[in-house]
């Protein structure tokens, strides 16, 4: 395979030696065991989600709000176009949400997944959600659902290298496409 530059340095990557080696270790069970009956970490009170109002749904990038759930776009995307479905009921667990919202939660999935097809023609989608913040969830007091737009080869060496991500698509004129494609789907629907 080869080598690669480490980025800043003079060193090289050994394409040929690199794998990922598996460690059991069983005795971390009881540690892992003492947090079963923790709560959640974060801060009392309401989350980031919690209460946005209509009135600045434009300077939030809240693109569609539903009966039980709204969609947002996320501020710090992992791709262009990265939205997140929201309940406004504020829980970490999934279990709290009533059917109602759990139905609403994958129908605006849907509505999110045609209205970037529409504007941004991705390839794929990861959907998906990280339940607690040792799954990922940085909001974890406030359940939520990620749509990711997907592009053969959006992956590359700047977020494992220089730790940054780069995005070709300025988020104003993303959402005001978006915007407008939900305004398109939801008119043929309603």
């Amino acid at each position: 395979m080869g080598s690669i530059p480490i980025f800043g340095t003079t060193n090289q990557y050994n394409l040929d030696t690199i794998s990922m080696h598996r460690m059991y270790s069983p005795w971390r069970e009881v540690y892992m065991q003492s947090f079963k009956d923790e709560k959640p970490a974060g801060e009392e009170g309401k989350s980031v989600f919690a209460d946005l109002p209509p009135e600045e749904d434009e300077k939030r990038f809240v693109l569609y709000r539903g009966k039980t759930c709204f969609i947002i776009m996320n501020l710090y995307p992992y791709n262009c176009g990265h939205l997140m479905v929201i309940p406004y009921l504020q829980t970490p667990d999934f279990s709290d949400l009533d059917q109602e919202t759990k139905l609403e939660v994958m129908e605006l999935t849907d509505l999110s997944i045609k209205a970037l097809k529409l504007t941004l023609r991705p390839q794929g989608f990861n959907v998906g959600a990280n339940l607690g913040r040792v799954a990922g969830g940085s909001v974890d007091t406030h359940i939520h659902f990620h749509i990711v737009p997907r592009w053969e080869g959006d992956t590359n060496f700047m977020p494992v290298l220089a730790d940054a991500k780069v995005l070709s698509n300025d988020m104003h004129s993303t959402y005001s496409n978006l915007k407008k494609a939900f305004a398109d789907l939801t008119q043929v629907q309603g």
